[in-house]
């Protein structure tokens, strides 16, 4: 397993060692052992979620204020463009953003820390995405940044107008969200 750092503080593109023949492929998707001596993290997940986007879908950038949640995310199926926000305020990269292309077929992950904001675009025909969180879902704590502020400046590869749930549709922008210290 190595792990990348990017332009963002904490968050890490991971690539696991495939291995690979004329059967098809294995691979560890998570050691805990592993991850802790590739990145030097010692993350405990509490919770699995598994989603299915069709293509041009957008969902996020979702976070939460209260039991902020890292989270450590990669595709099983299709492709998408992943997107991290800092939204920490006193970081040096607060407002900037990090982008990075996950698919079934290139098997990156991405590590995202507790206490920035994150979503992505479904690219493929469809995309099963899937993420361990080191927190549970908290409704009630979670906030949306909107996903085409102006502000953050968004490079969103979609072919098309974005399909959108009624949350991600209303976001705030940076400048009126709630955002970490």
């Amino acid at each position: 397993m190595r792990a990348t750092p990017t332009a963002i503080a904490g968050v890490l593109v991971i690539e696991p060692r495939v291995f690979a023949d004329e059967r098809g492929f294995f691979f560890e998707s998570f050691n805990e052992r592993a991850f802790a001596q590739a990145t030097g993290i010692a993350a405990k997940f509490v919770q699995d979620n598994h989603s299915r986007s069709v293509r041009n879908t957008v969902r996020g950038l979702h976070y939460q204020i209260l039991q902020p949640q890292g989270k450590l995310v990669r595709v099983v199926a299709g492709e998408v463009f992943d997107v991290v926000v800092d939204i920490r305020r006193s970081s040096p990269t607060f407002g900037q953003w990090v982008g990075e292309h996950l698919s079934a077929e290139n098997k990156k992950m991405i590590w995202i820390p507790a206490g920035l904001a994150h979503g992505f675009a479904a690219l493929s025909d469809y995309a099963d995405f899937l993420y361990k969180t080191t927190d549970y879902w908290a409704p009630q704590h979670e906030r949306t940044l909107l996903w085409n502020d102006p502000e953050l400046a968004i490079a969103w590869p979609l072919g098309a107008e974005p399909i959108l749930a009624a949350k991600d549709r209303a976001g705030k922008r940076l400048s009126e969200a709630e955002v970490f210290d």
